[in-house]
């Protein structure tokens, strides 16, 4: 029996499966991989996930109790989840993906959605379904008196279900997403709205990234269940339980990151692309074709910056790094072709026989990724909203000579801000002004900057933020 769980709907790798048959596995995806996987196969930890793909419903039917360690892959402790195709549909993109993300990152079109009707009546019934199996998979799993750390919005019933089934546990729930404020979650469903509250006060504590975004959900607690909050001290009393609230902002391990970039694969990447740009000077953006991630102001801003700036023309080249996120919903299908056509109309209108201005890539490649980094004169951050955002700190630890242009409304501003050239996600002109005065940046106050950001960055990496959360169930 395991002392430490970890549960998320993404793993740690994922799998891909040949017309033969053949099975082949990679790194998975994600923020919260990027920062947790190392440190939870270090540490021992059982992580319990779900299989996304055909490949890791293939590996998940071969392993002993979908234990992909007992089956020889050199995963660290690993369950996977076969969980049936319409109910993980159902779950993930209908509630997850579709509502609960839109709520928190305020994304709603509110003139013409949400609609919650009786299909959604259906789906919550899956989302419930889906919790219910991490929840049933973790009591079998945890030894007596284990440490069980719940992530994400993907799993806010979790920690209640599991506190019935098992009440000596230790649980956490972690929220790697912004929260929204009483008036825009009550958006949701009363009950809907209540049975995410009271999912997550089923935990012992409740981590969020920033400040703000746990003052939210106490807000929340207080407005929705009518719930007594005690702010001082970050505790929520409902029901005759009590949940401490903690603020976990997490970092990068800024000496792992480099020993990765400095692979072959990651160089033979740099080589490439400095074949492609020369010694032009590199804007870079990394991001998930996903709507809070804000790509197509980013490259209105970029194009306006070459309307404004035609003495940079043929000297600066954007590198911007798209990678298809969600495509089993429309409005992402439709925001990753926006992307596109902006990215076209940038190089109709200035692209040259010896000068490409934009170089776009919407096939994910996590070495190329780190490639660019290292290539960075400037590292574009703009979401609208964010949770936190893992590139705007990893990106400084690897360029020597990197300037951020961040969003106010990324969780990182919060620590990154006094080093990073800050902007309105929505103010197009005023983005386009930034991304000049990052290129023109005098280099000392480039390199004092710099230092500044990644001093920032590397302050809680995955280990300490671990730690954290783990000593505040103990």
């Amino acid at each position: 029996m395991n002392s430490i769980l970890l549960a998320s709907n993404r793993g740690p790798v994922s799998f891909t499966v040949s017309e033969d048959g053949v099975l082949t596995m990679k790194r998975g995806g994600g923020g919260l991989v990027s920062g947790l996987s190392g440190v939870a196969k270090d540490q021992g930890v059982l992580w319990v996930c779900a299989a996304l793909s055909d490949g890791d419903h293939s590996a998940v039917r071969q392993a002993p109790g979908g234990r992909l360690d007992h089956a020889g892959y050199k995963t660290g402790a690993l369950r996977m989840l076969d969980i049936a195709p319409a109910v993980f549909h159902r779950a993930y993109n209908s509630v997850a993906n579709s509502t609960l993300w839109f709520v928190n990152h305020l994304l709603y079109d509110t003139p013409n959605a949400p609609h919650f009707g009786t299909r959604f009546q259906r789906d919550w019934e899956s989302y419930r379904d889906y919790n219910g199996a991490f929840a049933l998979a973790l009591a079998e799993e945890a030894g007596h008196g284990a440490r069980v750390m719940v992530q994400d919005y993907h799993l806010t019933l979790t920690p209640a279900m599991l506190r019935a089934e098992r009440p000596d546990l230790r649980i956490a729930h972690f929220s790697h997403t912004p929260w929204a404020p009483p008036e825009y979650f009550s958006l949701l469903p009363d009950d809907v709205a209540g049975e995410v509250l009271e999912g997550i006060l089923g935990a012992d504590h409740a981590g969020f990234l920033t400040h703000r975004w746990a003052g939210a959900f106490m807000d929340c607690c207080e407005t929705v269940l009518g719930a007594r909050v005690n702010r001082a001290d970050r505790t929520i009393t409902h029901e005759g339980r009590v949940t401490r609230v903690g603020v976990h902002a997490l970092g990068v391990d800024g000496k792992a990151l480099w020993a990765r970039a400095a692979e072959p694969d990651v160089e033979s990447h740099m080589a490439a692309l400095r074949e492609q740009v020369g010694e032009r000077r590199l804007i870079v953006r990394i991001d998930r074709t996903e709507l809070s991630k804000n790509i197509v102001r980013g490259l209105l801003a970029y194009r306006e910056f070459l309307a404004a700036h035609p003495e940079w023309h043929g000297r600066v080249v954007h590198l911007a790094f798209a990678y298809p996120s969600r495509h089993d919903l429309p409005e992402y299908r439709e925001y990753t072709a926006s992307v596109q056509r902006c990215a076209q109309e940038i190089e109709d209108e200035y692209a040259t026989e010896d000068w490409v201005p934009l170089i776009l890539n919407v096939e994910d490649d996590y070495p190329r990724s780190l490639a660019a980094y290292r290539m960075a004169d400037v590292l574009l951050v703009n979401p609208i909203r964010d949770g936190m955002n893992l590139v705007a700190k990893e990106g400084p630890v690897l360029s020597p000579r990197c300037a951020l242009v961040l969003s106010r409304e990324a969780g990182a501003a919060a620590e990154l801000g006094p080093h990073a050239l800050m902007v309105n996600p929505y103010d197009v002109s005023g983005t386009a002004g930034a991304l000049h005065r990052a290129l023109v940046m005098p280099e000392e106050e480039r390199a004092r900057r710099r230092e500044g950001l990644e001093s920032a960055a590397t302050a809680l990496p995955p280990q300490k933020w671990l730690a954290a959360q783990l000593d505040a169930l103990a």
